[in-house]
């Protein structure tokens, strides 16, 4: 059903395309506009991220579509290599002959640009905001670092209100609440913690004298100074090598307050909706994402052809389903 609804959405999106029409039908502006805006549309209801700030990047970063890395390497949004292990070419940007990443296709460009923004820590706030608010977006798409020129974000609002491009955005005859339900909920909403429930307590014989959580259907406690694996292990009617299988740990380590400690074993796969998680910096391990996410490490592995000890570096895309 979500399927057909969005069929529905994108083909509205085409109609609406003809809406941003200027005396100049020809201009490269509105040619782009009119190529991209139905592409623009699929992807917000994929990912979230609202059609006019896609439609608006692309515009500037690809000069609308002529720019050399767009021409030759199908790159719309000026997304640098960053650990990508796909085609690459070279271009003068912030320094002399940077990396850049290069694509079969636009729609494959789309639909990189839409992940790099849902999976990578610094923008997932964006995805917090009014979808209708693409101000908020413009401002904190710079806020998180996409870009250094100080004057982005009035560059990207013009480009929108010059050829309303917020028009995309919606849909004729949905209000703005139909159109949120439509769309991914946020990232940040999905990796929220759910308090446990006492009855769900019960259930497991879990301790009824501290609150508990719950994620990605695993419940679990945040750890309080002095405590250790055996002493939560032994609060919850579970034995010592329990808590450690859980948690994927072959041997009692220092339990420092406020680490997440698993009372079930955790999942195969993330929750829906949250398909990759994008590395950011040097210091992270499959262990802390495993924890971070309820998933099994040795799951983790398998779906990265990866080694429960791999060294991590930034960009590096881990699957999480």
């Amino acid at each position: 059903m979500k399927k057909i609804l969005i069929i529905l959405l994108v083909a509205a999106g085409c109609f609406a395309s003809a809406a941003v029409k200027k005396d100049n039908d020809h201009s490269p502006q509105i040619i782009y506009i009119e190529q991209y805006s139905a592409l623009a549309v699929e992807e917000m209801y994929r990912s979230g991220v609202p059609a006019s700030i896609t439609l608006a990047q692309g515009l500037l970063e690809s000069r609308y579509g002529l720019s050399d890395l767009a021409v030759k390497g199908n790159n719309h949004f000026g997304i640098k290599c960053h650990n990508w292990n796909g085609g690459k070419m070279y271009h003068d940007d912030d320094r002399r002959g940077e990396c850049f990443r290069v694509y079969d296709s636009p729609e494959q460009s789309f639909r990189d640009h839409s992940d790099f923004l849902r999976y990578r820590d610094r923008y997932k706030f964006l995805f917090d905001l009014d979808p209708a608010d693409y101000k908020g977006w413009a401002h904190g798409l710079k806020k998180a670092g996409y870009a250094t020129d100080p004057s982005y974000p009035s560059k990207l609002i013009r480009l929108i209100e010059e050829y309303e491009l917020h028009r995309f955005d919606v849909v004729a005859g949905m209000d703005a609440g139909e159109v949120n339900q439509a769309l991914p909920e946020s990232p940040t909403r999905l990796e929220q913690p759910k308090p446990l429930q006492k009855g769900q307590r019960e259930t497991f014989h879990f301790s009824l004298t501290r609150q508990m959580y719950s994620h990605n259907g695993v419940p679990f406690v945040y750890a309080s100074d002095g405590e250790t694996y055996a002493s939560i292990a032994a609060a919850n009617n579970l034995f010592l090598r329990e808590i450690l299988r859980f948690n994927d740990l072959d041997e009692e380590t220092t339990l420092y307050a406020g680490t997440i400690v698993y009372l079930q074993p955790k999942k195969r796969k993330a929750a829906a909706g949250i398909e990759k998680y994008v590395v950011e910096g040097d210091s992270e391990s499959l262990r802390n994402i495993s924890q971070r996410f309820a998933v099994k490490l040795e799951r983790l592995c398998k779906m990265n052809g990866m080694k429960k000890d791999q060294i991590l570096t930034d960009g590096e895309i881990i699957l999480l389903r």
